[in-house]
Protein backbone atom coordinates (compact mmCIF):
# COMPACT_ATOMS: atom_id res chain seq x y z
CA UNK A 1 0.00 0.00 0.00
CA UNK A 2 1.26 3.48 -1.25
CA UNK A 3 0.16 6.80 0.53
CA UNK A 4 -0.18 9.55 -1.17
CA UNK A 5 -0.70 13.35 -0.69
CA UNK A 6 -2.31 15.33 -3.61
CA UNK A 7 -1.70 19.04 -3.56
CA UNK A 8 -4.08 20.87 -5.69
CA UNK A 9 -6.28 17.88 -6.04
CA UNK A 10 -9.10 20.00 -7.43
CA UNK A 11 -7.18 21.23 -10.49
CA UNK A 12 -6.29 19.56 -14.22
CA UNK A 13 -3.24 17.47 -12.96
CA UNK A 14 -4.85 16.90 -9.31
CA UNK A 15 -8.12 15.16 -10.69
CA UNK A 16 -6.10 13.04 -13.24
CA UNK A 17 -4.26 11.91 -10.66
CA UNK A 18 -7.42 10.70 -8.07
CA UNK A 19 -8.87 9.22 -11.70
CA UNK A 20 -5.36 6.78 -11.23
CA UNK A 21 -5.83 6.13 -7.74
CA UNK A 22 -9.53 5.49 -8.46
CA UNK A 23 -8.15 2.10 -10.33
CA UNK A 24 -5.45 1.35 -7.83
CA UNK A 25 -6.45 -0.33 -4.75
CA UNK A 26 -2.96 -0.10 -3.14
CA UNK A 27 -3.09 3.49 -3.09
CA UNK A 28 -4.68 5.65 -0.22
CA UNK A 29 -4.94 9.62 -0.40
CA UNK A 30 -3.79 10.84 3.27
CA UNK A 31 -4.52 14.29 2.13
CA UNK A 32 -5.95 16.61 -0.38
CA UNK A 33 -5.45 20.05 -0.76
CA UNK A 34 -7.12 22.77 -2.56
CA UNK A 35 -7.44 26.55 -3.78
CA UNK A 36 -10.83 27.63 -2.91
CA UNK A 37 -13.08 25.23 -4.66
CA UNK A 38 -15.06 23.56 -1.71
CA UNK A 39 -17.54 21.42 -3.89
CA UNK A 40 -15.54 19.94 -5.66
CA UNK A 41 -12.84 19.52 -2.83
CA UNK A 42 -15.98 17.99 -0.95
CA UNK A 43 -16.98 15.33 -3.18
CA UNK A 44 -13.10 13.92 -3.58
CA UNK A 45 -13.46 13.65 1.04
CA UNK A 46 -16.46 11.66 0.37
CA UNK A 47 -14.76 9.78 -2.21
CA UNK A 48 -11.31 8.87 -1.41
CA UNK A 49 -11.35 9.39 2.85
CA UNK A 50 -8.44 11.45 3.11
CA UNK A 51 -7.59 12.63 6.90
CA UNK A 52 -6.59 15.67 6.14
CA UNK A 53 -8.09 18.05 3.97
CA UNK A 54 -6.68 21.81 2.95
CA UNK A 55 -7.76 24.99 1.42
CA UNK A 56 -5.59 27.66 0.82
CA UNK A 57 -8.44 30.39 1.44
CA UNK A 58 -9.51 30.54 5.25
CA UNK A 59 -12.65 31.31 4.50
CA UNK A 60 -13.29 28.35 2.41
CA UNK A 61 -11.96 25.89 4.86
CA UNK A 62 -14.51 27.21 7.28
CA UNK A 63 -17.53 26.14 4.13
CA UNK A 64 -16.20 23.29 3.98
CA UNK A 65 -16.22 22.01 8.33
CA UNK A 66 -19.80 22.16 8.09
CA UNK A 67 -20.56 19.99 5.19
CA UNK A 68 -18.05 17.27 5.97
CA UNK A 69 -18.63 17.23 10.15
CA UNK A 70 -19.83 14.07 9.30
CA UNK A 71 -16.68 12.06 8.47
CA UNK A 72 -13.72 11.70 10.37
CA UNK A 73 -11.08 14.44 8.22
CA UNK A 74 -9.46 17.28 9.80
CA UNK A 75 -10.03 20.81 7.99
CA UNK A 76 -7.07 23.17 7.61
CA UNK A 77 -6.13 26.30 6.02
CA UNK A 78 -3.61 28.52 4.71
CA UNK A 79 0.45 27.85 4.18
CA UNK A 80 0.67 26.05 7.40
CA UNK A 81 -2.03 23.35 6.24
CA UNK A 82 -0.39 22.75 3.33
CA UNK A 83 2.76 22.05 4.69
CA UNK A 84 1.18 19.69 7.08
CA UNK A 85 -0.44 17.85 4.39
CA UNK A 86 2.83 17.30 2.39
CA UNK A 87 4.84 16.01 5.13
CA UNK A 88 2.67 14.13 7.05
CA UNK A 89 4.15 10.85 8.51
CA UNK A 90 1.64 8.64 7.20
CA UNK A 91 2.34 9.94 3.61
CA UNK A 92 5.31 8.38 1.33
CA UNK A 93 4.64 10.52 -1.75
CA UNK A 94 3.52 14.14 -2.22
CA UNK A 95 1.67 14.86 -5.55
CA UNK A 96 2.59 18.52 -6.07
CA UNK A 97 -0.15 19.20 -8.38
CA UNK A 98 -0.87 22.80 -7.35
CA UNK A 99 -0.35 25.95 -9.71
CA UNK A 100 2.35 28.26 -9.13
CA UNK A 101 5.10 29.61 -6.19
CA UNK A 102 2.56 28.84 -3.57
CA UNK A 103 3.92 25.02 -3.86
CA UNK A 104 7.26 25.57 -3.33
CA UNK A 105 7.19 25.51 0.50
CA UNK A 106 4.93 22.38 1.01
CA UNK A 107 7.52 21.00 -1.20
CA UNK A 108 10.55 21.48 0.78
CA UNK A 109 8.70 20.27 3.39
CA UNK A 110 7.91 17.23 2.48
CA UNK A 111 11.39 16.63 1.19
CA UNK A 112 12.86 17.29 4.50
CA UNK A 113 10.63 14.55 6.17
CA UNK A 114 11.51 12.18 3.21
CA UNK A 115 8.64 12.07 0.93
CA UNK A 116 9.49 11.52 -2.62
CA UNK A 117 7.86 14.35 -4.91
CA UNK A 118 5.71 13.31 -8.07
CA UNK A 119 6.49 16.87 -9.19
CA UNK A 120 3.58 18.60 -11.42
CA UNK A 121 4.59 21.93 -9.79
CA UNK A 122 7.12 23.63 -12.68
CA UNK A 123 7.67 27.11 -10.60
CA UNK A 124 9.19 25.09 -8.12
CA UNK A 125 11.92 23.87 -9.77
CA UNK A 126 12.08 26.84 -11.87
CA UNK A 127 12.76 29.61 -9.48
CA UNK A 128 13.89 27.59 -6.68
CA UNK A 129 15.74 24.48 -8.53
CA UNK A 130 19.38 25.78 -6.64
CA UNK A 131 17.76 24.77 -3.21
CA UNK A 132 15.63 22.04 -4.01
CA UNK A 133 17.74 19.75 -6.19
CA UNK A 134 20.57 19.85 -3.34
CA UNK A 135 18.08 18.92 -0.92
CA UNK A 136 16.61 16.27 -2.08
CA UNK A 137 20.00 14.59 -2.87
CA UNK A 138 20.77 15.14 1.11
CA UNK A 139 17.44 13.71 1.97
CA UNK A 140 17.90 10.79 -0.31
CA UNK A 141 14.52 11.77 -2.06
CA UNK A 142 13.02 10.54 -5.48
CA UNK A 143 12.08 13.82 -7.48
CA UNK A 144 10.06 11.92 -10.04
CA UNK A 145 8.28 14.30 -13.29
CA UNK A 146 4.62 14.37 -13.58
CA UNK A 147 4.92 16.78 -16.59
CA UNK A 148 4.44 14.87 -19.91
CA UNK A 149 7.63 15.95 -21.65
CA UNK A 150 9.77 15.79 -18.33
CA UNK A 151 8.07 12.18 -17.62
CA UNK A 152 9.53 11.20 -21.23
CA UNK A 153 12.84 12.29 -20.98
CA UNK A 154 12.97 10.06 -17.89
CA UNK A 155 11.91 7.02 -19.41
CA UNK A 156 13.79 7.59 -22.31
CA UNK A 157 16.92 7.79 -19.89
CA UNK A 158 16.10 4.71 -18.02
CA UNK A 159 19.30 2.71 -18.01
CA UNK A 160 21.37 5.70 -19.28
CA UNK A 161 23.85 7.80 -17.85
CA UNK A 162 22.74 11.39 -17.32
CA UNK A 163 26.82 12.15 -18.38
CA UNK A 164 26.06 11.05 -21.59
CA UNK A 165 23.42 13.40 -22.57
CA UNK A 166 24.33 15.14 -25.51
CA UNK A 167 21.35 17.20 -26.67
CA UNK A 168 17.60 16.82 -25.12
CA UNK A 169 14.62 17.43 -27.17
CA UNK A 170 12.30 19.14 -25.42
CA UNK A 171 8.88 18.44 -28.00
CA UNK A 172 5.83 21.22 -27.83
CA UNK A 173 2.58 20.54 -29.93
CA UNK A 174 3.30 24.43 -30.96
CA UNK A 175 -0.25 25.41 -29.15
CA UNK A 176 -3.34 26.77 -30.79
CA UNK A 177 -1.82 29.44 -32.43
CA UNK A 178 1.09 27.80 -34.29
CA UNK A 179 1.47 29.95 -38.04
CA UNK A 180 0.03 33.07 -36.33
CA UNK A 181 1.60 36.35 -37.71
CA UNK A 182 1.95 38.88 -34.76
CA UNK A 183 -0.59 41.09 -36.14
CA UNK A 184 -2.92 37.98 -36.04
CA UNK A 185 -2.28 37.43 -32.11
CA UNK A 186 -3.11 40.94 -31.57
CA UNK A 187 -6.53 40.00 -32.27
CA UNK A 188 -7.12 36.62 -30.12
CA UNK A 189 -9.73 35.98 -27.36
CA UNK A 190 -9.49 34.59 -24.02
CA UNK A 191 -11.95 32.09 -25.50
CA UNK A 192 -9.09 31.10 -28.59
CA UNK A 193 -6.44 30.69 -26.17
CA UNK A 194 -7.83 28.12 -24.16
CA UNK A 195 -9.01 26.12 -27.11
CA UNK A 196 -5.58 23.56 -26.25
CA UNK A 197 -5.32 21.46 -29.54
CA UNK A 198 -4.78 18.36 -28.14
CA UNK A 199 -4.11 18.17 -24.39
CA UNK A 200 -6.67 18.95 -21.24
CA UNK A 201 -5.28 21.24 -18.91
CA UNK A 202 -6.16 23.95 -16.69
CA UNK A 203 -6.83 28.20 -18.25
CA UNK A 204 -3.71 28.86 -16.74
CA UNK A 205 -0.90 26.21 -18.54
CA UNK A 206 -3.06 26.12 -21.63
CA UNK A 207 -2.46 29.77 -21.92
CA UNK A 208 0.58 29.47 -21.16
CA UNK A 209 1.24 26.77 -24.16
CA UNK A 210 -0.11 29.28 -26.67
CA UNK A 211 2.55 31.71 -25.30
CA UNK A 212 5.24 29.30 -25.18
CA UNK A 213 6.26 30.19 -21.80
CA UNK A 214 4.81 26.94 -20.87
CA UNK A 215 7.80 25.35 -23.12
CA UNK A 216 10.31 27.72 -21.45
CA UNK A 217 9.38 26.93 -17.81
CA UNK A 218 9.86 23.55 -19.31
CA UNK A 219 13.23 23.96 -20.55
CA UNK A 220 14.01 25.55 -17.27
CA UNK A 221 12.60 22.57 -14.81
CA UNK A 222 14.35 20.54 -17.59
CA UNK A 223 17.95 21.87 -16.75
CA UNK A 224 17.52 21.00 -13.00
CA UNK A 225 15.67 18.03 -13.07
CA UNK A 226 18.54 16.24 -15.99
CA UNK A 227 21.65 18.42 -15.44
CA UNK A 228 21.94 20.47 -18.65
CA UNK A 229 22.27 23.73 -19.78
CA UNK A 230 19.84 25.55 -21.89
CA UNK A 231 22.38 25.31 -24.76
CA UNK A 232 21.84 21.43 -24.68
CA UNK A 233 17.93 21.59 -24.89
CA UNK A 234 16.47 21.80 -27.93
CA UNK A 235 12.16 22.81 -28.34
CA UNK A 236 11.30 20.87 -31.14
CA UNK A 237 7.20 21.60 -32.53
CA UNK A 238 5.71 18.50 -32.69
CA UNK A 239 1.99 19.19 -33.67
CA UNK A 240 0.53 16.07 -33.47
CA UNK A 241 1.70 15.52 -29.98
CA UNK A 242 3.00 11.81 -30.31
CA UNK A 243 6.34 12.14 -29.46
CA UNK A 244 6.41 13.93 -25.73
CA UNK A 245 10.16 14.42 -25.99
CA UNK A 246 13.35 12.32 -26.88
CA UNK A 247 17.13 12.39 -26.21
CA UNK A 248 20.19 12.44 -28.17
CA UNK A 249 23.06 10.64 -26.56
CA UNK A 250 26.77 11.35 -27.38
CA UNK A 251 27.00 8.72 -29.98
CA UNK A 252 24.15 10.27 -32.14
CA UNK A 253 21.35 7.50 -30.75
CA UNK A 254 18.05 8.79 -29.79
CA UNK A 255 15.65 7.54 -27.77
CA UNK A 256 12.35 8.83 -27.61
CA UNK A 257 9.14 8.20 -25.62
CA UNK A 258 5.74 8.13 -27.91
CA UNK A 259 1.83 7.89 -27.09
CA UNK A 260 -1.70 9.20 -27.14
CA UNK A 261 -1.95 12.69 -25.34
CA UNK A 262 -3.23 11.33 -21.92
CA UNK A 263 -1.98 13.19 -18.89
CA UNK A 264 -2.56 9.89 -16.73
CA UNK A 265 0.17 7.97 -18.08
CA UNK A 266 3.18 9.88 -16.82
CA UNK A 267 1.29 10.69 -13.64
CA UNK A 268 1.14 6.52 -13.40
CA UNK A 269 4.38 6.16 -14.33
CA UNK A 270 5.38 8.74 -11.21
CA UNK A 271 3.45 6.72 -9.24
CA UNK A 272 4.58 3.39 -9.63
CA UNK A 273 7.99 3.79 -10.81
CA UNK A 274 9.98 1.76 -11.31
CA UNK A 275 7.11 -0.39 -12.47
CA UNK A 276 4.45 0.26 -15.24
CA UNK A 277 0.77 -0.86 -14.80
CA UNK A 278 -2.05 -1.27 -16.83
CA UNK A 279 -3.95 1.39 -17.87
CA UNK A 280 -7.77 2.01 -19.64
CA UNK A 281 -6.72 4.37 -22.17
CA UNK A 282 -6.14 4.65 -26.00
CA UNK A 283 -3.21 2.83 -27.67
CA UNK A 284 -1.09 4.77 -30.12
CA UNK A 285 -1.81 3.49 -33.54
CA UNK A 286 1.18 3.06 -35.74
CA UNK A 287 -0.20 2.27 -39.55
CA UNK A 288 -3.06 5.06 -38.23
CA UNK A 289 -0.58 8.17 -38.34
CA UNK A 290 -0.61 9.99 -41.28
CA UNK A 291 2.85 11.87 -40.85
CA UNK A 292 5.28 12.80 -38.17
CA UNK A 293 5.62 16.70 -37.97
CA UNK A 294 8.82 18.77 -37.02
CA UNK A 295 9.49 21.83 -36.95
CA UNK A 296 11.44 24.72 -35.63
CA UNK A 297 9.60 27.48 -32.88
CA UNK A 298 8.73 30.59 -34.15
CA UNK A 299 11.01 32.88 -31.54
CA UNK A 300 9.87 36.15 -33.24
CA UNK A 301 6.54 36.15 -33.15
CA UNK A 302 6.10 33.75 -29.64
CA UNK A 303 8.41 35.98 -27.49
CA UNK A 304 7.71 33.87 -24.61
CA UNK A 305 10.29 30.94 -25.19
CA UNK A 306 13.25 33.02 -25.75
CA UNK A 307 12.58 35.46 -22.37
CA UNK A 308 12.92 31.92 -20.43
CA UNK A 309 15.75 30.72 -22.29
CA UNK A 310 17.28 34.52 -21.57
CA UNK A 311 15.90 34.15 -17.62
CA UNK A 312 17.54 30.68 -17.54
CA UNK A 313 20.90 32.11 -18.41
CA UNK A 314 20.66 34.74 -16.73
CA UNK A 315 19.79 32.92 -13.33
CA UNK A 316 19.27 34.05 -9.86
CA UNK A 317 16.15 35.86 -9.42
CA UNK A 318 15.65 36.14 -13.20
CA UNK A 319 13.23 32.92 -13.92
CA UNK A 320 11.38 33.87 -10.53
CA UNK A 321 10.52 37.06 -12.32
CA UNK A 322 9.88 35.90 -15.68
CA UNK A 323 7.43 32.93 -13.53
CA UNK A 324 5.50 36.11 -11.46
CA UNK A 325 5.46 38.34 -14.22
CA UNK A 326 4.07 35.73 -16.14
CA UNK A 327 1.46 34.41 -13.75
CA UNK A 328 0.28 38.39 -12.74
CA UNK A 329 0.31 38.93 -16.76
CA UNK A 330 -1.81 35.75 -17.49
CA UNK A 331 -4.55 36.36 -14.26
CA UNK A 332 -4.72 39.75 -16.43
CA UNK A 333 -6.00 38.43 -19.34
CA UNK A 334 -7.97 35.74 -18.26
CA UNK A 335 -10.16 38.72 -16.39
CA UNK A 336 -9.74 40.45 -19.89
CA UNK A 337 -8.04 43.26 -18.81
CA UNK A 338 -5.22 42.82 -20.82
CA UNK A 339 -4.33 41.62 -24.71
CA UNK A 340 -2.81 38.19 -25.46
CA UNK A 341 0.49 39.54 -26.65
CA UNK A 342 0.93 41.60 -23.75
CA UNK A 343 1.64 38.82 -21.52
CA UNK A 344 4.98 38.85 -22.95
CA UNK A 345 5.59 42.77 -23.10
CA UNK A 346 4.49 42.45 -19.33
CA UNK A 347 6.67 39.85 -18.87
CA UNK A 348 10.02 41.50 -20.74
CA UNK A 349 9.13 44.84 -18.98
CA UNK A 350 9.77 43.57 -15.50
CA UNK A 351 12.89 41.59 -16.87
CA UNK A 352 14.62 44.32 -18.38
CA UNK A 353 13.66 46.45 -14.76
CA UNK A 354 15.17 43.55 -12.89
CA UNK A 355 18.56 43.54 -10.94
CA UNK A 356 19.97 39.47 -10.77
CA UNK A 357 20.38 38.67 -7.17
CA UNK A 358 22.77 35.41 -7.59
CA UNK A 359 21.97 32.01 -5.39
CA UNK A 360 18.87 33.78 -3.95
CA UNK A 361 17.45 32.23 -0.41
CA UNK A 362 13.91 31.13 -0.50
CA UNK A 363 13.26 34.15 1.08
CA UNK A 364 14.78 36.53 -1.65
CA UNK A 365 13.08 34.69 -4.05
CA UNK A 366 9.21 35.31 -2.31
CA UNK A 367 10.26 38.39 -2.01
CA UNK A 368 10.86 39.14 -5.41
CA UNK A 369 8.15 37.80 -7.19
CA UNK A 370 5.64 40.01 -4.14
CA UNK A 371 8.01 43.24 -5.73
CA UNK A 372 6.80 41.70 -9.66
CA UNK A 373 3.34 41.45 -8.32
CA UNK A 374 3.38 45.32 -6.86
CA UNK A 375 5.00 46.54 -10.01
CA UNK A 376 2.61 44.83 -12.50
CA UNK A 377 -0.42 45.97 -10.13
Amino acid sequence: MKTISVLGSTGSIGTQTLDVVRHHPDIRVAALTAGRNVRLLEEQIREFRPQTAVLSDETAAGDLKPRVRDLDVRILSGMDGLIEAASGPDVDMTVTAIVGMIGIRPTIAAIRAGKDIALANKETLVTAGHLIMPLAKEYGVKILPVDSEHSAIFQSLNGERYDRIEKILLTCSGGPFRGMSAQELEKVTVEDALRHPNWNMGPKITVDSATLVNKGLEVMEAGWLFGVDADRIEVVVQPQSVIHSAVQFVDGAVIAQLGTPDMRLPIQYALFWPDRRGMDTQRLDLFALKELTFLRPDTEVFRGLPLALRAMKAGGTMPTVFNAANEKAVAKFLAHEIRFTDICRIIESCMDAHTVQPEPSLDAILETEKEVYARIG
